[in-house]
């Protein structure tokens, strides 16, 4: 990973990996599947905290 990109690519890829879990969490609660609805959670949660990561990066590069 580039250290020039401020936190950005670790900012998007928490949004790519909540919006992945969000899809889960949901068609897991469509069908019933606690399993997946479990996965899609933890999907969110690290997705959060790779944003954090990510705005912790961009505060430390100004």
């Amino acid at each position: 990973m580039s250290n020039h990109d401020n936190g950005l690519g670790d900012k998007v890829k928490g949004k790519v990996s909540q919006v992945k879990g969000e899809l889960k969490d949901q068609w897991g609660n469509a069908t019933d599947n606690a399993s997946l609805q479990a996965e899609g959670k933890l999907d969110k949660l690290k997705g959060k905290g790779q944003e954090a990561i990510g705005e912790a990066k961009e505060t430390l590069s100004k």
